[in-house]
């Protein structure tokens, strides 16, 4: 059984009681999923002020200040970590079946356009049959 994130379920709940209002579910969706991106690079580049901050005491170009010192290792503390054995087992569990899922689709997809092709071919040789010419294709 798989435990997941708060945010994880948050998530998830959100997207599978989105409504239509005004435009379509994949509109809203897309607009979400930009939110989403754009709240990533904002807390990127809030990582790399502070990493360029440590940086920079690190070095003595800043004076060290300990408190904030304390504040940075509070926050690093409560960071799950990402080095143990559980969670590079997790993380290529969750990798996988994504790639499944990428290719689950891109299988259906193809799929669909053959079927298209198909039907269009049985169309073209349907009618060109009626004139005594070749039988349908498949």
């Amino acid at each position: 059984m798989k435990v997941t994130v708060e945010a994880e379920r948050i998530s998830v709940d959100h997207v599978a009681h989105l409504k239509p209002s005004g435009g379509s579910a994949a509109t809203q969706l897309a607009a979400q999923l930009t939110g989403i991106h754009s709240a990533i690079k904002m807390l990127n580049s809030r990582i790399r002020v502070l990493h360029q901050y440590l940086v920079g005491m690190q070095k003595g170009d800043i004076p060290c200040e300990n408190a904030l010192l304390r504040q940075v290792s509070s926050l690093l503390r409560r960071l799950p970590a990402t080095e143990s054995e559980k969670f590079q087992d997790d993380f290529l569990m969750e990798y996988s079946d994504t790639l499944l899922v990428t290719y689950l689709a891109t299988f259906t997809n193809c799929s669909s356009t053959m079927n298209d092709l198909v039907d269009k071919f049985n169309t073209a040789y349907d009618r060109h049959s009626r004139r005594g010419g070749r039988t349908a294709f498949i």
